[in-house]
């Protein structure tokens, strides 16, 4: 009883810490960006659930402030790439230089190598560089002239990215949006915040105060504990039901893939985590389906003519469409 009931205290103790560097994190963000608090608690699940975030909007609501107050909150390597449309691959991956006094090749690493990579308006790169990121975002490695190289733990890769429409960008491939797990959109301040940024902002930019609240140790020990939230069988059942409906959808000509399964269950149990909970209950999965989902969805001809950009609010329609015609599960969904 007594070894329980020590366990048990352990349990509550890494909840209370866990709650703790959170609220930190959000709070620190919260002083960069003002009145978006879904935006900021969907980037930190991203980080949590160890997924990618795809911020995507018009240029100059907050899209890259977002990624670097994200960046800057914790204590890991960062490095922060400008796609443009003469970047290569090797500028991402890095390349292999011959040392004539080794008389051998050697690999120097390009700026994927480091635990968060911010990557400003990866949609305005050629596709051939964006699929630099493939292997990275997938494996965590690159492989360089034959070579493989494993990235730091943990990785992640903070995107943005400009609407489709804008002059001088290309559409991600579907493969490429496959791999992040968590897409979002800033929008326009509201009148407070935007009156609030103009008195602020004047003489100096929130960044500059903000300084690491928790170490890449810490963080490593945030991610373990959402690697341990339970997710029961029904609330699984749930997961695959909802993919399995967006594959079957008639307005829909791609569904979800596996992958997108993996990592909805993934961001919900960030959530339940940063809500307190250590199990997934069907809200959850709910509360994420568009985020997850929709960016990965291709609509058939019909719907493409009024959804305009990917992710925009008729995709997001289909999306809770199917999420609310989808039976939510019965059974226990948590803990025995």
């Amino acid at each position: 009883m007594a070894g329980s009931m020590m366990s048990n205290t352990e349990r509550i103790d890494a909840a209370s810490v866990f709650h703790s560097h959170a609220s930190e994190i959000l709070r620190v963000i919260e002083t960069v960006i003002d009145g978006k608090r879904e935006a900021v608690e969907m980037a930190l699940t991203a980080l949590l659930a160890e997924g990618h975030l795809l911020i995507e909007d018009v240029p100059g609501v907050g899209k890259t402030m977002l990624a670097r107050a994200l960046a800057k909150s914790v204590g890991c390597s960062v490095n922060r790439v400008q796609f443009t449309p003469d970047l290569l691959p090797s500028d991402i991956t890095g390349v292999s230089v011959y040392d004539q006094s080794e008389r051998r090749f050697e690999f120097k690493p390009g700026p994927i190598f480091a635990n968060i990579v911010i990557g400003d308006e990866i949609n305005r790169a050629s596709p051939k560089t964006q699929s630099a990121l493939l292997e990275s975002m997938e494996e965590a490695q690159v492989t360089v002239d034959g070579g493989t190289y494993r990235l730091p733990s943990p990785f992640t890769v903070i995107a943005t990215q400009n609407p489709v429409e804008m002059e001088g960008t290309y559409p991600l491939p579907e493969a490429q949006r496959d791999r992040f797990m968590i897409r979002i959109s800033m929008g326009y301040p509201d009148e407070d915040a935007e009156l609030a940024m103009l008195r602020t902002r004047e003489l100096s930019s929130p960044l500059d105060s903000v300084t690491p609240v928790v170490s890449t140790e810490q963080l490593l020990d945030m991610i373990h504990k959402v690697r341990t939230v339970f997710v029961s069988r029904a609330v699984e059942q749930y997961a695959v039901a909802i993919a399995q409906a967006t594959r079957r959808d008639a307005e829909l000509r791609l569904g979800a893939s596996p992958r997108a399964t993996l990592q909805l269950v993934r961001a919900a149990k960030a959530r339940a985590a940063l809500n307190g909970r250590d199990f997934v209950l069907p809200d959850d999965l709910d509360a994420l389906a568009i985020a997850v989902l929709g960016h990965r969805l291709l609509p058939t001809s019909r719907v493409a003519g009024r959804t305009g950009n990917i992710g925009t609010s008729a995709m997001s329609d289909v999306v809770q469409r199917i999420v609310a015609a989808t039976p939510v599960p019965l059974g226990a969904v948590g803990p025995a």
